[in-house]
């Protein structure tokens, strides 16, 4: 009966090459000594599709099973077997290749496997010491060119050799940095440590079919959460108004204009709003989005009125996608958006508030937004009231227990109980006992209308 192969394929431990001062990608190598069978290159596609061979064929990723016959290069391959003496090769096999080569011969062959073979996670892990290498850094997202990654204070004496594997694995990545624990006070984008590659920090990032470029160091950006921006903008009508607080460089602001919605986009940062009109302007979306740069909560308590006051035109028809609108230019046809005699849109249907930490707070600013005597005619517009999308942290893992907090600390802000028309989305975990959640409601009247 035939024994089965096992190999060792995780890569040399750090620790077990302890001569290696710098790091040295030529310590990182494993030979295997195998067999072998030399068959014709006719031959080939025979055998490796034989049913006989199943289970006894070389199957590592990355690793070809055929190889050139050194002795034979033009009319011979060799396939390499899951076997490393013949004990190990399966009667049935060793006469079903003597039928298609003519011989029962097995030879030898030496498999290597070098640092090219193995992944980032796998060479960091290895490289570790023995203490470290359970919880060592597995994943890293990518914004552009940039790759980032969180470590925890044990790691951070190894940051610059783990950029540098980063680096290697990854041919599109070109800077690696750690996000640091400090955020700006103001402006709430991390600080961070290059520890690897060119100090580039602009980059040029694509998302939901849309092209977004700005410097990593000085704004709020965080790829993780692509699947939000997708979902919410989904939400919208292409007819709606959509007032995003707290837009950054245009991640839910762009693709709700490409969507046709009117767009008033504001933040604080003015690195951000510099990103954001490069942005609007970039993906085409000039007249469809108005960028202001100011606190979040005089932005609500004036955009309400500034919809009213210089609305968006009404938009004729859907927005066309970027391969739309080429065909139609190729064939001569093409019309840029016009308007139509619909009237303008002056009611904001959604408000987007998209600031985790802090977004809660801003909800009392609502109070009142729609109670003004110097703009007659504002109040009788809202026979339904905007939707509120308001992201928010809780430490409930409890998705009830979630709900409650979140509800609870919602209402005290507004000053007044939701209705029923509102849900809570999960969105992700950020950290053990930290989950982000986006919840939606309708603004009650009675918040709208308050007395200030």
């Amino acid at each position: 009966m035939s024994r089965k192969l096992t190999l060792d394929l995780t890569p040399p431990d750090w620790t077990d090459v302890p001569t290696i001062t710098v790091f040295d990608r030529k310590a990182f190598t494993k030979s295997f000594d195998i067999l072998a069978v030399r068959a014709p290159v006719s031959k080939i596609s025979t055998i490796l599709r034989a049913p006989e061979m199943k289970g006894s064929l070389l199957d590592i990723p990355k690793v070809h099973s055929v190889d050139v016959d050194p002795q034979n290069p033009q009319s011979h391959r060799l396939v390499l077997l899951k076997a490393a003496t013949k004990t190990e090769v399966p009667e049935k096999v060793v006469n079903f290749l003597e039928t298609q080569t003519g011989s029962n011969e097995l030879v030898p062959y030496t498999m290597t496997l070098d640092y090219d073979h193995w992944t980032a996670e796998e060479i960091i892990r290895a490289v570790m010491p023995r203490h470290l290498k359970n919880g060592a850094p597995s994943g890293f997202a990518i914004t552009g060119h940039i790759a980032h990654v969180n470590l925890t204070d044990d790691y951070l004496s190894y940051r610059k050799l783990i950029g540098q594997i980063i680096l290697d694995k990854n041919k599109a990545i070109r800077t690696v940095v750690n996000k640091l624990d400090s955020i700006h006070s103001v402006f709430r984008f991390f600080e961070m440590d290059l520890i690897a590659g060119e100090p580039d920090f602009v980059v040029e990032h694509s998302e939901s079919d849309c092209t977004f470029t700005f410097d990593f160091r000085e704004v709020y950006w965080n790829s993780r959460l692509h699947t939000e921006h997708a979902r919410l903008v989904q939400l919208f009508n292409p007819d709606d108004v959509v007032a995003d607080v707290f837009a950054g460089v245009g991640p839910f602001a762009v693709p709700s204009a490409k969507r046709g919605c009117a767009v008033f986009a504001n933040d604080l940062n003015p690195n951000s709003t510099k990103y954001l009109k490069i942005n609007v302007e970039k993906n085409g979306v000039d007249p469809f989005v108005r960028v202001s740069c100011e606190d979040g909560r005089d932005f609500i308590r004036s955009v309400f009125r500034r919809s009213f006051e210089d609305p968006f035109p009404a938009l004729r028809g859907p927005r066309l996608s970027k391969t739309q609108e080429r065909r139609i230019k190729k064939a001569g046809l093409y019309e840029p958006p016009t308007v139509t005699d619909a009237p303008p849109r002056r009611r904001i249907s959604h408000v987007v508030m998209n600031l985790p930490d802090i977004a809660i707070t801003f909800l009392d600013a609502f109070r009142g937004i729609l109670v003004s005597d110097e703009v007659p005619g504002l109040r009788e517009i809202y026979d339904v009231m905007p939707m509120i999308h308001c992201h928010c942290f809780t430490r409930e893992l409890d998705p009830k227990k979630a709900e409650v907090d979140i509800r609870k600390r919602v209402e005290r802000r507004l000053g007044a109980s939701l209705t029923a028309d509102f849900y809570l989305h999960w969105v992700r975990s950020v950290a053990p006992h930290k989950e982000m959640y986006c919840i939606s409601f309708r603004l009650p009247s009675k918040v709208a209308l308050a007395s200030v």
